[in-house]
């Protein structure tokens, strides 16, 4: 055993495995948000999609430094040209137009997951962290949304924020019941 923790070569063999590991899931959950984007319910000016079920998941299952890079990967995606904002939209038009700031609260929202579920365990906790983190991208959101297109901060709200509540009361509870329930039967989870 001291033989495996001094040799560089097992040591740097296994840190290479652990960042290969941790690629592919933070490729996955950005890939996942990208194909939650394109499951929508159209709605004006903001749609109704599973990104936000995605960037939970994200922060629960990654942590908090995976789940945030996780979701930068996600924006640069979209950033570039490819077709992951929702609708198949991409470029920095749509990064910065009427959902712009909903979309640049996913690093944050998914980081601030990652923290608190790591802070106690339990399905209402894990609800209750999610929960505060969907008021960070609704926030963030509506108020981007009145500068941007609205210009009157209750209308905003009430159609960047208040719109999602019920639609978003069942994807919190579906994230934290899937969170819970996987982090109760496999003790190593991808963080």
């Amino acid at each position: 055993m001291e033989m495996t923790r001094n040799n560089p070569f097992i040591s740097n063999a296994m840190t290479s495995t652990s960042i290969f590991a941790q690629t592919a899931w933070i490729t996955l959950f950005a890939a996942l948000t990208a194909l939650g984007a394109q499951v929508q319910i159209p709605n004006q000016p903001i749609p109704f999609t599973l990104q936000t079920f995605f960037v939970l998941l994200s922060g629960a299952f990654l942590g908090a430094r995976n789940g945030f890079i996780a979701q930068l990967v996600y924006l640069a995606a979209g950033a570039i040209g490819l077709p992951v904002f929702s609708g198949a939209s991409f470029g920095l038009v749509k990064l910065f137009g009427v959902t712009g700031g909903y979309l640049m609260s996913f690093p944050v929202a998914a980081a601030m997951v990652g923290y608190l579920v790591r802070v106690r365990k339990g399905y209402i906790w894990t609800i209750f962290s999610m929960f505060l983190s969907l008021v960070v991208v609704f926030t963030a959101g509506s108020l981007y949304l009145n500068v941007v297109a609205i210009h009157d901060i209750q209308k905003a709200f009430a159609s960047g924020f208040l719109i999602f509540s019920w639609w978003d009361i069942v994807k919190v509870s579906a994230a934290a019941a899937i969170y819970t329930e996987l982090s109760k039967r496999y003790s190593k989870l991808p963080a």
